[in-house]
Parts: C-alpha cells; sequence; structure tokens
C-alpha cells in the first residue's frame, strides 16, 4: 500500500483513513471493511461484535481516573457513494481509492473519495489506538449501507451498549452541529413495457455535464437533474419527428442528483436530431445559468440495427411518467427558515427488457408529509399501469430541548475555537433517528470535518479542519471524562 497521506497530522488518523481507502468498500460492499474493523479489535484485544449485516461494535473501557463518567458512542458508517469520472476505467468494486493531496485537500483521483463516512471510521479507529487517551469508556458504532438506506442502522440491535450520548461524525460542514434531521425512504417505481421489433438508424441522445451532489443537503441548490432533463428532451424529439425509444438510463444512487442521462433511439434524420438536440443544448444552459455551464446535449449515431423498440404506447406511459413524477424540492420549513422541509429525488432511471424503473429518495422532516409524498409516486405510478415499492424507511431525529451533551459541545467548542458553534437540522438522513429509536434517552450531536461536493468526483477532505476536528473530540471526551456518572 502507498503512503500517500503518511505525512499528515494526525498521522495515525490518515494512516487509517488511507488504509481503508485501499478497501472497496461501497454500498453492499462491505465485507472487506468489516473484516478490516473486526481484525483491529482483536489485535487490540478490544471487546468487539459483528452481526450479519457487517455493523461492528467495537468498545474501549475508560482511561484510568474516567471510570464513573458516562461512557460516549461514537458513531459513523463503513460504505461509501461509489461514482467515477467519465473515462475513469477504475472497478470499485474490487479495487481501492488513489489518494491524492492538493492545496490543503485529499481526494481520490477519478472517483469519490469516501469521506463520507471513512474519515469517521478512521477518527475512531485512531482513538481507540490511543494508549494514553484521556477518556470515558468508548463505544464505537460502525455501520454498514448507510448510504442505501440506513440499512445497517436499521438492522442493527444494541450489544455491548451501555452509553446515553452519541457524537456521530457523519457531518461534512466545521462549526456545525446537526441536533435533527429528515427521515426518508427509497422508492422504486415499476413500469412494464412492451416492445416490437424496429429496422433503422440508430442513435444515443445523450444529456451529461451536470454539476450533480447530494441529493438531501444540496438539493435546494437548483441543480439540473439528468433524468427529468431526458425526459423534456425525448417528449420534444418524438414532437418533431419520428422516432422510436429502445431505452432511457441515468444516475447511478438515488441520494445523488444525477449527471448524465441517455437514450436509445431509432430515429431517421440524424442531420435534423443533432440541430434539435443543439437547440436543446441553448436552451437548457439558459433555464440552468449560471448553476449548469457544462451541460450538454449530444446525438452519436450507432448505425442501421434491427432491436426490439417500446411500442408507441409504453413510450407515451414512460415520458407521461418521467414528465408528471415530482422532483426537487416540494416544501420549505415552516419554522427553521432556510430548511428544506419535503424533497425528493429521481436518482436512477434503468430500462430493462420488459420495464422501466425510476428509484426516488424520498425525504421529509414531517412523517405526513414524507407519506404524502410516497402516495402521490404511487397513485401516478398505478395510474400509468406500473407498481411501487418502498424500501429502508427510516424516522426523522426530532430536536431536544434540553442536551447537556450538546452544551457541552459548545461550552468546549466555544474555548477552542473562540466562536459558537451552528446548531442546525439537515435536510439529510442521519442514523441519529434509527439509534434514537434503539438506544432509550439517547442525547446526540452530529458534526465533522470540512468536506466539499460529497458524493461526487470532485468530493475532497480539509486536511487542516481534519485536524481540527479530531482535536476537538479529543478534548471534549476528556472534559466529558471528568462529569459524573448521571449525565
Amino acid at each position: 500500500m502507498s503512503n500517500i497521506l503518511a505525512h499528515l497530522e494526525p498521522k495515525e488518523v490518515f494512516r487509517y483513513f488511507e488504509e481503508l481507502a485501499a478497501i472497496p468498500h461501497g454500498s453492499g460492499n462491505t465485507k472487506q471493511i468489516a473484516d478490516y474493523c473486526e481484525q483491529f479489535a482483536k489485535d487490540r484485544g478490544l471487546p468487539h461484535a459483528r452481526d450479519a449485516h457487517d455493523n461492528v461494535v467495537i468498545v474501549k473501557e475508560a482511561a484510568k481516573g474516567y471510570e464513573t463518567a458516562a461512557p460516549i458512542l461514537l458513531q459513523g458508517h463503513l460504505d461509501m457513494v461509489c461514482e467515477k469520472a467519465p473515462g475513469c476505467r477504475k472497478d470499485m468494486e474490487k479495487e481501492g481509492l488513489d489518494l491524492a493531496e492538493e492545496n490543503g485537500w485529499v481526494y481520490a483521483k477519478g472517483t469519490t473519495l469516501g469521506g463520507d463516512d471513512g474519515i469517521a471510521v478512521a477518527m475512531m479507529l485512531a482513538l481507540l489506538a490511543e494508549k494514553e487517551l484521556p477518556a470515558p469508556r468508548l463505544e464505537c458504532i460502525i455501520t454498514s449501507d448507510e448510504e442505501v438506506g440506513m440499512l445497517g442502522a436499521a438492522a442493527w440491535q444494541p450489544t455491548l451498549i451501555t452509553g446515553r450520548n452519541m457524537i456521530n461524525l457523519d457531518s461534512e460542514e466545521e462549526g456545525i452541529f446537526t441536533v435533527s434531521c429528515a427521515g426518508g425512504n427509497r422508492t422504486y417505481c415499476r413500469l412494464p413495457i412492451t416492445r416490437e421489433p424496429v429496422t433503422g438508424q440508430a442513435v444515443t441522445v445523450k444529456i451529461a455535464g451536470l454539476v450533480g451532489g447530494h441529493s438531501g443537503v444540496e438539493i435546494n441548490k437548483g441543480r439540473a437533474n439528468a433524468d427529468m432533463l431526458l425526459g423534456r428532451l425525448l417528449t420534444a424529439i418524438r414532437s418533431a419527428m419520428p422516432c422510436r425509444i429502445l431505452s432511457v438510463a441515468g444516475g447511478q444512487k438515488d441520494n445523488a442528483i444525477p449527471t448524465e442521462a441517455e437514450a436509445g433511439l431509432f430515429c431517421g434524420d440524424t442531420a435534423a436530431l443533432t440541430a434539435l438536440a443543439a437547440e436543446w443544448q441553448t436552451r437548457l444552459r439558459h433555464e440552468y445559468a449560471p448553476i449548469e455551464p457544462g451541460l450538454t446535449v449530444s446525438v452519436t449515431a450507432c448505425g442501421e440495427k434491427t432491436a426490439d423498440a417500446m411500442t408507441e404506447e409504453s413510450a407515451d406511459r414512460v415520458l407521461c411518467l418521467l414528465l408528471c413524477v415530482p422532483n426537487g424540492v416540494q416544501a420549505m420549513s415552516g419554522s427553521l427558515p432556510g430548511l428544506v422541509q419535503t424533497s425528493l429525488n429521481l436518482g436512477i432511471l434503468t430500462t430493462g427488457e420488459d420495464a422501466v424503473e425510476l428509484h426516488f429518495g424520498v425525504r421529509s422532516s414531517l412523517a405526513s408529509q414524507k407519506e404524502m409524498l410516497t402516495e402521490r409516486l404511487t397513485v401516478l405510478t398505478r395510474q400509468l399501469g406500473g407498481s411501487v415499492e418502498v424500501f429502508g424507511d427510516y424516522p426523522a431525529w426530532e430536536y431536544r430541548a434540553e442536551s447537556p451533551l450538546r452544551e457541552l459541545m459548545c461550552e468546549v467548542y466555544r474555548e477552542q475555537y473562540g466562536a459558537e458553534p451552528k446548531i442546525e437540522a439537515i435536510h439529510a438522513g442521519l442514523e441519529c433517528g434509527l439509534f434514537a429509536g434503539k438506544i432509550p434517552g439517547l442525547d446526540a450531536v452530529s458534526l465533522g470535518p470540512q468536506m466539499q461536493e460529497v458524493h461526487t468526483v470532485n468530493e475532497r477532505l480539509s486536511i487542516a479542519s481534519t485536524q481540527r476536528v479530531y482535536r476537538y473530540v479529543c478534548q471534549v471526551l476528556a472534559t466529558w471524562g471528568t462529569q459524573k456518572e448521571e449525565l
């Protein structure tokens, strides 16, 4: 393994981060990284447990003099969102990341970095490995498959856990303490299609070059969704000229705003189609200026061929669904200015032999609105002859008016930073909501070092911020350790 980050401080944090990055660990592919964490605990004789879902718990007993302090839970997740830049040939199912450092930031060449949430796991391992750490009993919960609906946390059952105070390390903005989050689910809409053989000039129409981003925390930034734009473009093409649709596809994760989408078509007039694509590129760039300056609409000729295209009736239903489904911000909070209350994101669009599928990430801080939005998708899809499945439903994490942990963390923050932290709710899923339902009386705060463009190939982790946040967490533990058990 390379030691690209070996010169960075804190050395142990970045050492573990690099070792974790060398292990493939996309959602659904967490066995190897769970093995690593389990072996870490075995090598150090630390009490630990692992379940069938690759959730790992590691415990470190209190340091001398801290035995009477209430335990602290530390929590983060193993899995990462795997996205690749166009042309990147890395097999993220089998290969680790190619880390690099530039201008005070760590990134991965050609792929997402997995700073969300690899840096949390790295910090926990560093704290567990530190022999002289002044701290109470540490109970580290490392979950799996957070990025695909917090499946690990949903399945996890408390074991080895005695604490009722949790520091979640899954936030990406230094200086912000998250104390509440939205609930959500994954809603999959399946629309059956029929096909018939067609012979003609095959083409691929592609929308690309979009910014993308996290479908929760960045859903309010006005970024275009490639899947939704594809529906508009195909409707315009079918209105302008004869064509037949073979397939529609776009996006890779339901929690990432799609940056590319494409359709396979039969079209006899490639020149007219190319001109229309250029017109739509101009139109869409104008609509999304200055947010999407890199947006492109292209046409690629694929030669004469015979294939089974969608029937006109099937194409009508598919485009009706793509045009009419809600997407993006649906409601803003009335009590917290600037906070998105309810949203959804069409993250994945696929075409099989007999069906088109649309995968949505639905979010709301109100259970009633989450249910309403899921019902809207269900009613529309069923009206068009399709079916709907809902996966990974998770609750919102409600704000606690009284929080001794939050008060102490604010006090330590003021001492280290000379400023007040920002206390906020977030329009994204955090596992704290699920843990609050499993650990009675849980008091939790979420924080983390500064990251940029999480869930995209431009994801970056600030080195200086990581240093400060790790030092801060150590001080919180040391200060908390002087408190009595009743906390």
